[in-house]
């Protein structure tokens, strides 16, 4: 997700559902397939990336050329969550399906406390991406070039900086570290189901984001942007023309359950309210829906 958001300031919500197709992968690599374990995570690795630029290739960018509005790419997005959740679904089934167990090396007592195997893996998986992740936003010439676009895109294309493919690289990378989560922890359950991506978006999202929204009519389908709000919104900071509009979509959405919104008089004041509600780790949205 960060990855993403630090360079497009997008809440990538398709992300949960290639982290399912990631584990999915992983069920093909190694039970159909009958890869081992490197392998496997290799071959949902590549297939993940691949995933994860064409939803950039085919969705995102011609959104981003047409200048669209950042909650009309995340509505994309979730679309294309949907889309390969039941595409996943038609191949694989609704029921859960058992995953061969990863790294599994036996039981370890630490204090008092048994530690599987497969709990250490995950740990130590975690460890090695997160210095990997660093070495290379911090160290090399493509991190680099990731930092400055998420300073200043335009910027960054005037000083020779091919925007296009560092997104793209940065679509391929976050896939792939999907691919490995889903893989480690369908092996820790022993289990793959086609929502289980569902449950880690809203884990990283919910409740932690507040949306500042209204303008003038553009003539938004409101209707379909309830739900998402009522999703990842904890705090919806409402003005301009479109208030009421977004106040009564939000609330006859079918998720709704008490939103918090509050209606203020200018971007000014919904600023510096969403300054002072804003906890550590949550993100300000400002949208000119």
């Amino acid at each position: 997700y960060s990855l993403v958001f630090g360079i497009l300031r997008l809440l990538n919500m398709s992300h949960g559902a290639v982290y399912t197709a990631g584990a999915f992968m992983g069920l093909l690599g190694a039970s159909y397939l009958h890869l081992g374990i490197i392998p496997t995570i290799l071959f949902a690795m590549i297939l993940t990336g691949f995933i994860n630029v064409c939803i950039n290739r085919l969705v995102l960018q011609p959104l981003r050329d047409q200048g669209a509005a950042n909650i009309t790419m995340l509505i994309s997005v979730t679309g294309v969550s949907y889309i390969i959740q039941n595409s996943l679904m038609l191949v694989f089934g609704s029921e859960k399906l058992p995953f061969p167990k990863a790294f599994d090396f036996g039981n370890f007592p630490i204090g008092g406390i048994l530690v599987t195997s497969s709990q250490v893996m995950i740990i130590v998986v975690t460890v090695v991406l997160l210095i990997t992740l660093g070495i290379i936003t911090k160290y090399t010439k493509t991190g680099l070039a990731m930092r400055c676009i998420a300073q200043n895109p335009k910027a960054s294309n005037m000083v020779g900086i091919d925007v296009r493919w560092v997104i793209n690289f940065t679509f391929i990378l976050s896939g792939m570290c999907a691919a490995i989560a889903g893989y480690m922890v369908a092996g820790y359950y022993q289990l793959v189901y086609f929502t289980m991506g569902t449950t880690a978006g809203l884990k990283a999202f919910a409740e932690k984001v507040i949306l500042i929204a209204g303008g003038k009519d553009k003539g938004i389908p409101y209707d379909e942007i309830g739900p998402v709000i009522n999703d990842h919104v904890k705090l919806l900071i409402l003005c301009g023309a479109t208030a009421g509009v977004i106040r009564a979509a939000t609330e006859k959405a079918a998720n709704y359950t008490g939103l918090e919104m509050i209606d203020v008089a200018d971007y000014h004041e919904a600023v510096a309210l969403a300054d002072s509600r804003a906890a550590e780790g949550d993100v300000v949205i400002l949208s000119s829906i």
